[in-house]
């Protein structure tokens, strides 16, 4: 139990910072996921339709690690490896 003002703050700043950190990084999670999955869907199928639905979902994955690195959810370096990896895998589908 906080003693006094400034350890309340503190505890609600955590608080909120903690909803927004898992926020992003849940958010990222299940983003990926739906890419891995349409990107199967686009390397059995070939599709042009396909093609542009999964690089719709990468930009829309990129633009929530950005800016939860902007707002130090992510480590700039780990933002970037995830960036690398997932255009990696839409590279080795075409």
């Amino acid at each position: 139990m906080a003693n006094n003002k400034s350890a309340e703050k503190r505890i609600e700043i955590t608080k909120r910072n903690r909803l927004q950190n898992r926020f992003y990084k849940s958010s990222v999670k299940t983003l990926i996921k739906v890419f891995l999955k349409d990107l199967e869907s686009y390397k059995l199928s070939q599709d042009l339709k396909d093609k542009e639905k999964v690089q719709k979902i990468l930009s829309s994955v990129y633009s929530l690690i950005d800016k939860g690195s902007k707002k130090s959810v992510f480590h700039k370096n780990t933002a970037a490896r995830k960036k690398s990896q997932l255009s990696g895998y839409l590279k080795s589908a075409e």
